[in-house]
């Protein structure tokens, strides 16, 4: 089973960037669809973004399109997630997932209930 530790977030004015990190142990990674999702005080948690086991294909939420870029390193078994151009609303604590039930799966799932193993997620503070 592959476990998942986030890590770069954190508070940035508005207009800034950060990178997150997702380092992913076992050797499975590079098999797996993986996605980013985001939870916001009092809201449920929503997709951001998703990645194919290869890397070759991906897709973001239209509220982060043009903003946002996930991308991934097999050889170093880590996802990231780059925001560009943040906002406030983009406030929340961000999760990595894995889809491990399913390796080398076609298609690139945007809902939770797909993903079936995440990471504690890592806080992102955008201020005003």
């Amino acid at each position: 089973q592959v476990q998942l530790v986030e890590s770069g977030g954190g508070l940035v004015q508005a207009g800034g960037s950060l990178r997150l990190s997702c380092a992913a142990s076992g050797r499975t990674f590079s098999s797996l669809t993986m996605g980013w999702f985001r939870q916001a005080p009092g809201k449920e948690r929503e997709f951001v973004a998703a990645i194919s086991w290869s890397g070759r294909n991906s897709y973001h939420a239209d509220s982060v399109k043009g903003r946002f870029t996930i991308s991934r390193d097999n050889a170093k078994s880590t996802l990231y997630l780059q925001m560009n151009s943040l906002e406030p609303e983009d406030t929340a604590v961000y999760y990595c997932s894995a889809d491990s039930r399913r390796p080398y799966r076609t298609g690139l799932p945007g809902v939770k209930s797909e993903y079936n193993t995440w990471g504690q997620g890592t806080q992102v503070t955008v201020s005003s």
